[in-house]
C-alpha cells in the first residue's frame, strides 16, 4: 500500500475510532433529538446559513465515514427545515457522502481486489458496465440493503463515479422522502422502528421490484418495435428450425426433439458439417498415419536398428475416408430422424422472424417455426493475395479428395491447422514450407509452447519461415511460384501444391440476414447478445457462425443454451458460460490450454505464480520416449486456485481435462495433489505439477521445529 493510501486509511480509521471513544453517537439518537428539538429549532431561527452549511457537512461526513447516525439526521432535517427544504438538503448530502465513500473504497481496494480476484470478476464487472446504473438504481429503491454497504461495494466495481453520483440521488430521494416527512412528525414518534412498518417495507420492496417490471415492459415494447412490419402466423409447423447440421445444430436440434418439441433440421452439404467431414475428424485420422510414418526417422528411439513404413499416399486418404464413414451414422439423418427430427436437405433463407424457405430438390418450401437457430458453421478463409486465382489453392475443406501426394507442399498459416496439416504432410514425406507472417507460430500460446511445437515441426522436417509475408503468386515456365517478402527482402518459393491456413470465416452468405437486418460484427460472425439472441428475440445462433470460439466443443456448449433459451426463454433464460474454455493443437508434442496464458496475465496486469512441472522426469513419458514438454499451472500469489494450465506433451489434451474439471468447480491444486493417480501413466504429470506447487509452499519455519522435535526424540 502506498503512502498516500496509508494516510487516507489513517485519517478514516482515526475518525470512526474517535466517533466510538467519544460516544458520539449519544447525539445521534431519536430521544436527544426529542428533548433537544426546541433548542436546535431556536438555533436554526437564529443562524439559518451557518445551521444548514454546518448540517450538511455533519450529514456529509457521517455518511462518508458510513457511521451509524444518518436515519435520526435525516428526521431531524425534516423537524428542524421543514418537508421541501430538508428533502433537497438530505438528497445532495447523503448523495456527496456516499459518493465520497465509493471514491474512498475504489481509491484504497479496488487495485488489490480486482488484481487478486479479477478473473472470478470478470462476469460481474462485464455486468455492472452494461446494467450498473439499473442494479444500483433498484438497491438505493429498498432501504433494506443497508447504504454504506451499496457504497464500499460498487467502489471496487468499473461503475462510473458520475453514474453512481446520480443514481444515487434518484435512488434515495423516495426513501429520504419518507424519513423528512416522518421528521416533520417527530413528536409522534416512539422509535425508528415506526417508520418501517410491515405495509411501509412492502411498499418499498414493490418499489423496489418497479425496476425490474419496467425492464420487462421496455422488453416487450422493444421487441413489438423489431417485429413491426412482420406478421405473426396464428399456428407454427415447428417449435424450433435449426440451420446448419454440424456440431451446433446437431446438439440442437438433439436437446429439442429430447424435450419433445417439433424441430426441422436443414443441411445443404453433408450431415455432420465441418468436424465429420473436413475437419476434426479427417485431419486425426491424417495425424495418426503420419505419427507411424515418422517412426522411420526415429528407430532407435524404441531399440530398432530401422522401422521402414511402406504405404501408398493414396490408401492413407482411403483410410481416412473410412473412418468418416464408421462415425458418420453418429451424424446420420437416418439416427436423427428416429430421435425425431425432421431432416430436411436444401438451402435454408430466413424470410420473416417466424419463417424458413428451403430450396430442395423438390423444389421450395416454406416452414413456420416459433424459434430459429442459426448453426451454419464458418469455411476456410482464402486472403487476397494477388495471383491466388491462378493458383488451384487447397484448403482444409477440399484438401482430403488429394490421392497423389504434394512433392512441394507450401502451408500458409501458423495456426493450429497449418501447424498440424504441415507436420503431417513433412512425416510422410512431402517437402513442406510453413509460411507465417507473425513472428513466431502458435500466437495465441505462450512462446514456450510455441518454441517447443516449431522444433519438433523441424525435426519433422518442416521449414519454417516466420516473419514472411506472402506478397504474391505467379506461374513461371509452368512452375507455380511464391514471392514472399521478410526483413532479407524477397524470396522465391516454388511449389507443387499450397495449402491456405490463416483463419476462418463465418458462413452466413444467403442465409438472409442482411434483409432481416440482423447485424454481424466485423469479423463477419452474426452479433449474438449474452443469451446468443440476435435482434430478433427469437431468432439464436450459435457455434463458428458466433464465435467468440470456433471448436467443436464450444459449438456443443453454445447449442445447449440456445436451444433450451429459444424453447422455454419466456420463463427462464441462461446466459452463456465462457468461464472455463479449454482447447487443443494436436501437433507432436501436443499443446492444450485451458483460463489464462502467461502472456495474457501479463497483458491483462494480473499478478500470477507460475508453477511448472518438466515432463521429461516423468516416469511414463520416459518409458514411452515421450519425455518433452511440460505442464505449467497459473495460480494467484500464495494460493492454489487454479487460473489457467497449459500442457505440451504426449496425450496434453486428455490430460488437461482434470484440470478443465477443477477449474469448473472450485478445486485447487491441494484437491489435485490429493488424488490419486495410477503409476505409470501421463496423468501423473497433473499430480506432480501439484506437488511443485506444494513444494514451494512449505511451511520452512513449522518445518524447523519439527526437525528440532525429531532431534529431541532422538
Amino acid at each position: 500500500m502506498n503512502v498516500k493510501k496509508l494516510a487516507l486509511l489513517i485519517v478514516i480509521a482515526a475518525l470512526v475510532a474517535s466517533y466510538f471513544v467519544f460516544d458520539l453517537g449519544q447525539y445521534l439518537s431519536l430521544d436527544y433529538l426529542k428533548a433537544q428539538r426546541g433548542a436546535f429549532q431556536s438555533l436554526a431561527a437564529e443562524q439559518p446559513v451557518l445551521v444548514l452549511g454546518g448540517f450538511f457537512l455533519l450529514y456529509v461526513a457521517v455518511t462518508a465515514l458510513s457511521l451509524p447516525g444518518a436515519a435520526i439526521m435525516t428526521l431531524a432535517a425534516g423537524a428542524l427545515f421543514g418537508f421541501w427544504v430538508a428533502l433537497v438538503l438530505v438528497s445532495f448530502a447523503s448523495s456527496v457522502g456516499a459518493t465520497l465513500a465509493f471514491l474512498a473504497s475504489r481509491f484504497l481496494f479496488k487495485d488489490a481486489v480486482q488484481s487478486r480476484f479479477g478473473e472470478r470478476l470478470k462476469k460481474i464487472n462485464a455486468g455492472v458496465a452494461k446494467d450498473g446504473a439499473f442494479y444500483l438504481f433498484t438497491l438505493r429503491l429498498i432501504p433494506a440493503f443497508p447504504f454504506f454497504v451499496i457504497n464500499l461495494v460498487m467502489g471496487l466495481t468499473p461503475l462510473k463515479t458520475w453514474t453512481f453520483y446520480w443514481v444515487s440521488q434518484a435512488g434515495m430521494l423516495a426513501g429520504t422522502a419518507v424519513y423528512v416527512n416522518a421528521g416533520t412528525q417527530l413528536g409522534e414518534l416512539d422509535s425508528l422502528s415506526g417508520l418501517l412498518s410491515v405495509d411501509l417495507i412492502g411498499a418499498f420492496v414493490l418499489l423496489g421490484l418497479f425496476p425490474w417490471l419496467a425492464k420487462a415492459v421496455m422488453a416487450f415494447l422493444q421487441a413489438r418495435k423489431v417485429y413491426r412490419g412482420y406478421r405473426k402466423p396464428k399456428h407454427f409447423d415447428r417449435n424450433l428450425v435449426v440451420i446448419g447440421a454440424g456440431s451446433a445444430g446437431l446438439v440442437s436440434a438433439y436437446i429439442a426433439a429430447t424435450v419433445k418439441a417439433s424441430v426441422t433440421l436443414i443441411e445443404k452439404g453433408e450431415m455432420g458439417g465441418d468436424c465429420l467431414n473436413t475437419g476434426c475428424v479427417p485431419s486425426k485420422a491424417l495425424i495418426k498415419s503420419a505419427r507411424l510414418a515418422h517412426l522411420e526417422q526415429k528407430p532407435q528411439r524404441y531399440g530398432f536398428t530401422s522401422i521402414t513404413p511402406r504405404f501408398d499416399f493414396a490408401d492413407v486418404m482411403a483410410r481416412i475416408h473410412k473412418v468418416i464413414g464408421k462415425i458418420e451414422p453418429h451424424d446420420s439423418v437416418e439416427r436423427y430422424t428416429e430421435l425425431g427430427v425432421d431432416c430436411v436437405q436444401g438451402s435454408a433463407r430466413i424470410t420473416s422472424p417466424w419463417e424458413v424457405t428451403v430450396d430442395t430438390a423438390e423444389g421450395e418450401r416454406t416452414l413456420t417455426t416459433r424459434n430459429i437457430i442459426i448453426a451454419s458453421g464458418a469455411r476456410p478463409f482464402v486472403p487476397p493475395i494477388p495471383g491466388i486465382d491462378q493458383i488451384d489453392i487447397l484448403t482444409s475443406e477440399n484438401l482430403w479428395t488429394l490421392t497423389e501426394q504434394p512433392r512441394r507442399l507450401i502451408v500458409l498459416g501458423g495456426g493450429p491447422i497449418g501447424c498440424e496439416l504441415a507436420q503431417s504432410f513433412a512425416r510422410l514425406g512431402s517437402e513442406v514450407t510453413q509460411v507465417e507472417m507473425l513472428p513466431r507460430l502458435m500466437p495465441r500460446e505462450d512462446e514456450d509452447a510455441a518454441a517447443l511445437v516449431t522444433a519438433s515441426l523441424r525435426d519433422s522436417g518442416v521449414t519454417v519461415l516466420t516473419n514472411h509475408k506472402a506478397a504474391r503468386f505467379a506461374v513461371e515456365d509452368g512452375e507455380k511460384v511464391l514471392y514472399v517478402q521478410a526483413d532479407d527482402g524477397e524470396k522465391r518459393l516454388p511449389f507443387d501444391a499450397v495449402l491456405v491456413a490463416v483463419g476462418r470465416r463465418a458462413n452466413i452468405d444467403g442465409l438472409g440476414l442482411e434483409a432481416m437486418n440482423i447485424a454481424t460484427e466485423k469479423n463477419g460472425t452474426v452479433a449474438v447478445d449474452g443469451f446468443l439472441r440476435t435482434r430478433f428475440p427469437n431468432i439464436f445462433a450459435c457455434g463458428d457462425v458466433a464465435g467468440p470460439y470456433q471448436f467443436t466443443h464450444v459449438a456443443a456448449h453454445q447449442a445447449w443454451y440456445a436451444s433450451v433459451n429459444a424453447l422455454f426463454g419466456r420463463f427462464k433464460k441462461f446466459q452463456v458460460d465462457y468461464r472455463v474454455i479449454p482447447w487443443a493443437t494436436f501437433t507432436d508434442p501436443e499443446v492444450a490450454r485451458v483460463g489464462l496464458s502467461e502472456d495474457e496475465a501479463r497483458e491483462q496486469g494480473i499478478e500470477v505464480e507460475v508453477t511448472r512441472y518438466g515432463i521429461d522426469d516423468l516416469d511414463r513419458a520416459i518409458a514411452d520416449s515421450t519425455d518433452h514438454g511440460f505442464v505449467k499451472v497459473l495460480t494467484p500469489p500464495g494460493k492454489d486456485t487454479i487460473l489457467g494450465v497449459t500442457i505440451v506433451g504426449e496425450s496434453a489434451s486428455d490430460l488437461i481435462s482434470e484440470y478443465v474439471l477443477a477449474m469448473k468447480h472450485g478445486l485447487g491444486l491441494n484437491k489435485i495433489l490429493g488424488t490419486i493417480h495410477i503409476y505409470p501413466t501421463m496423468a501423473e504429470a497433473n499430480k506432480f505439477a501439484a506437488g511443485e506447487w506444494k513444494k514451494a509452499h512449505k511451511p520452512e519455519g513449522l518445518l524447523r521445529w519439527v526437525e528440532r522435535f525429531h532431534a529431541w526424540q532422538r
